[in-house]
């Protein structure tokens, strides 16, 4: 079979760990025996991240604005403990944050469904997706550890020279204190993001901050969001017979619960982190969820939305078998593969994504999964796969396809 062409090239953005190990057996077993893969290539991986003083990573989201798409595996964030474990020059922030911060937009995540895979919460009929916020907040937070007693003040100086001064806190004794910030021009880009996605996809939805506590930074998204919808959108959701509300996050959560699913909810970007781990993993498996983070001016990066799997990784530095689930890292492949195709007018490769993402699932429906699925599910006499495996089943049932 002659393999598919590409004309314009994908942003590839390779990755850490147990994720960085499926990543290549993705690319070897399911897609450059079918496609020629035509990427340009970026090592996100901490070793070289830490080499480049994080450059690569910059690099790779403004080569994301060039292409228009990019696909990412998953990346260590580091912390104290990864600094001694990797020699690190400092703590490199976030990959996702930096790249976010530049390309903007928003990320929605949304489950993969498949049969036999019932959700923990019994009312959930419907995917519920994500809308999360991709810039500031605590990923682009400057902190600081006070020492001792004394005054943290937040201190904005305008370009004349006045300054305006908030306390933060008197200190008696010693503490930590953590600034973040956000731009209304990023939260306007984001509620329309939110308002076109919900008209795209004829889905209601739902917006939730704690404003009641955080009379200011919470208070001016709730404001946002409600000013662009009365202007912009106010009459297009009536007639496509959606509906748009806000609430309150903890009001949010009891009512998610509640629900039967088939919705957006759109949250600020740590809350979107955190809320669809949660969603994903009700749903079935973190390894069940899809990720794709689209800016205003139309570029596209999709991703997996769980980390590098570093326990079954140090596993398989040992060795030993490991049975990790790569079904989000291959739809972070052929959502990035299937846009390519659309925007380049290759029919052909946004087929093969099509088949690609039907082979997965058909191949779990057939009773062949990973062990956190075979944990969970509700289909009987399943066969527990490896890692390598799976993707090898996954491979024989598109080969049967194609």
């Amino acid at each position: 079979m002659e393999k598919i062409k590409m004309t314009t090239p994908l942003v590839e953005m390779d990755g850490d760990e147990m994720t960085r190990i499926l990543w290549k057996m993705i690319k070897d077993e399911l897609l450059t025996p079918f496609i020629e893969l035509n990427t340009e290539y970026y090592d996100l991986g901490l070793e070289y991240r830490n080499e480049t003083n994080d450059q690569v990573t910059v690099d790779s989201a403004e080569a994301t604005k060039k292409y228009g798409v990019a696909v990412k595996c998953a990346t260590i964030t580091p912390n104290a403990a990864r600094m001694t474990e990797y020699n690190l020059k400092e703590m490199w922030k976030s990959p996702n944050g930096t790249i976010r911060a530049i390309l903007d937009g928003t990320v929605f995540r949304a489950p993969i469904i498949v049969k036999g895979i019932e959700p923990t919460v019994r009312t959930w009929k419907k995917p519920i997706t994500i809308a999360r916020h991709a810039y500031g907040d605590v990923y682009k937070g400057s902190e600081m550890k006070i020492p001792g007693a004394g005054k943290a003040e937040i201190v904005y100086t305008a370009e004349d020279g006045t300054e305006t001064r908030e306390l933060i806190h008197n200190f008696t004794g010693a503490g930590i204190v953590q600034g973040m910030h956000n731009l209304n021009e990023s939260i306007e880009s984001f509620a329309r993001s939110c308002f076109n996605y919900a008209l795209d996809t004829k889905q209601d939805l739902w917006f939730a901050t704690k404003d009641t506590i955080s009379k200011k930074y919470d208070h001016t998204f709730k404001d946002v969001f409600q000013e662009i919808y009365d202007a912009e959108y106010d009459e297009k959701f009536k007639a496509a017979g959606i509906e748009y509300f806000y609430t309150l996050i903890d009001d949010a959560v009891a009512r998610v619960i509640r629900s039967e699913g088939g919705y957006i909810w759109a949250c600020k970007n740590y809350d979107g982190d955190v809320m669809s781990d949660m969603v994903a993993t009700a749903f079935g498996s973190l390894a069940m969820m899809t990720s794709v983070l689209v800016s205003p001016q139309g570029y596209y990066e999709y991703e997996a939305a769980h980390g590098t799997v570093q326990r079954h990784y140090y596993k398989h530095l040992k060795g030993e078998e490991t049975s990790t689930n790569s079904v989000a890292t291959i739809f972070a492949w052929t959502g990035a593969l299937r846009k390519r195709g659309e925007l380049d007018g290759n029919k052909e490769l946004m087929e093969f994504a099509d088949k690609l993402e039907k082979a997965t699932i058909d191949t779990i429906e057939a009773g062949k999964m990973t062990k956190d699925l075979a944990l969970i599910t509700t289909l009987e006499n399943v066969t527990v796969l490896n890692s390598e495996d799976f993707i090898k089943a996954v491979r024989e049932t598109l080969e049967k396809m194609m």
